[in-house]
């Protein structure tokens, strides 16, 4: 199976698999592991994703060529952005990193987030690590 064929049918208004009205934090069920994002979901050339964070294993990264949306669903997240000073985010607190920003997140304890990002986002771009996914894993 082609890895976006999952969520072809998602778009076909006649399709049984259409993604309607969902409690996001029940998705969290599907999570399994901190720093593994899952797909929930798409808009046209987007995926929209959730994340437990829960330490500091996200290296710094960057992504050339895409915007990401973090939205912060329970707890608080520790951003940090090259050169600039690191802030905290809370609940209901939403921050868009535009392409090529040097960054990365942590937290002491879980923090559950939901991403917005182009299809062709890679989760940590360029950066390899122990946490890095590829987009079949997020599925």
């Amino acid at each position: 199976m082609n890895l976006l064929d999952k969520f072809k049918d998602i778009t076909n208004p006649f399709s049984p698999k259409i993604i309607g009205k969902m409690n996001v934090l029940d998705k969290f069920k599907d999570v399994k592991n901190p720093f593994s994002p899952k797909i929930i979901g798409e808009i046209n050339d987007s995926f929209v994703k959730i994340a437990i964070i829960d330490g500091d294993k996200i290296p710094w990264h960057n992504h050339k060529a895409e915007d990401e949306l973090f939205y912060i669903l329970e707890g608080r997240l520790l951003f940090e952005i090259e050169g600039e000073d690191s802030f905290m985010m809370n609940q209901g607190d939403l921050f868009i990193v535009k392409k090529g920003i040097n960054h990365r997140v942590s937290s002491n304890k879980p923090c559950k987030i939901m991403l917005v990002e182009n299809k062709s986002t890679a989760h940590t771009g360029t950066v390899k690590s122990e946490i890095t996914k590829t987009i079949s894993e997020q599925l």
